[in-house]
């Protein structure tokens, strides 16, 4: 008997290429056609961006000699995939063993933003992207993810989708956020604050 939670993908993709979208639609899960510029669309192609961008981090964070982070940035691109899949079916077609974001995902992303900030010291400003290319990359992550909550919340307007999707971008770009702060930290670099005084309005002549 089969005891895993979701269904392994049937793919057989030996063309890449359909030219079945040249003419600005393309197929959800269930076989509709939809533009190419819908929100649901909007959604799982935010998503898929962001995954490419935590791909990117991940390896970046396995160059650094931080494996801890590299994996949790692997798990979540797996987790970012199920997203994906379930944005991208019509909520009439969704199977029971569809794979998608469970309560499950959003407790995993808490555990570990709270273990990670015992180690974090309280932040007196706002933080910059930079420092490392990796605190860069997964701030990149985190407004992306943040960009990816915004599309999912006005496709509710129009579409039955689960809270649990807006839970987990919402967790996730918090724990974006986190990742960078701990990765700088590992790495042995300060944080770049805010400050609002080194704008050229600020400065002296």
């Amino acid at each position: 008997m089969d005891d895993r939670l979701f269904k392994e993908p049937a793919l057989a993709l030996n063309r890449i290429y359909t030219k079945t979208g040249d003419g600005g639609e393309t197929s959800l899960v269930g076989g509709q056609r939809v533009s190419k510029d819908s929100r649901r669309l909007e959604c799982y192609g935010t998503v898929d961006e962001l995954n490419a961008f935590t791909g990117a981090a991940a390896v970046t964070a396995r160059e650094s000699g931080l494996d801890e982070l590299a994996g949790i940035l692997e798990r979540v691109q797996h987790e970012l995939f199920n997203l994906g899949s379930i944005l991208a079916t019509d909520p009439a077609d969704i199977g029971p063993r569809q794979p998608r974001i469970t309560e499950a995902e959003v407790r995993q992303l808490e555990a570990e933003m709270d273990r990670m900030n015992e180690h974090l010291p309280a932040l007196r400003s706002f933080v910059l992207p930079g420092g490392t290319r990796l605190n860069a990359e997964l701030h990149l992550c985190r407004t992306v993810c943040r960009r990816a909550e915004r599309a999912v919340v006005a496709l509710r307007r129009e579409a039955n989708v689960d809270s649990i999707n807006i839970h987990y971008l919402n967790r996730l770009s918090d724990a974006f956020f986190v990742y960078s702060r701990r990765a700088s930290q590992l790495s042995g670099v300060e944080e770049v604050l805010w400050q609002p005084n080194q704008a050229s309005s600020a400065r002296r002549p």
